[in-house]
């Protein structure tokens, strides 16, 4: 049977020494509505207010500016195979058709 020794335990030592360093809003009420929302709800509000995006948007994003900037048929294939990447990520309800060289004026405002 094992025994804790007063000298290996960190866990005790750290409780009883109460060097801790205060952490910001400490001691301050929650904000507004924090408590109105469950857990996903308050961490999408804290990801978006740090400018955090998932990976298919940012790919979405960057796949609208290259079809602003297509002009050959390279442009185009290049864009698709960005597409097909974009599909294999982003939620169903949001996937997207390959473009063609003759449907690029329409993919311009789709994108």
């Amino acid at each position: 049977m094992l025994f804790l020794d007063e000298r290996n335990d960190l866990i005790g030592d750290m409780l009883k020494s109460k060097k801790t360093t205060p952490l910001q809003g400490q001691g301050k009420p929650l904000p507004k509505g924090y408590l109105q929302r469950d857990i996903f709800q308050n961490f999408q509000k804290i990801a978006k207010d740090a400018g955090y995006l998932p990976p298919w948007l940012k790919l979405q994003k960057e796949i609208a500016a290259l079809v602003h900037q297509a002009q050959s048929k390279q442009d185009i294939a290049t864009i698709n195979e960005k597409i097909k990447e974009y599909n294999s990520i982003c939620p169903p309800q949001m996937q997207r058709y390959p473009i063609s060289l003759e449907g690029l004026e329409k993919a311009k405002t789709l994108w």
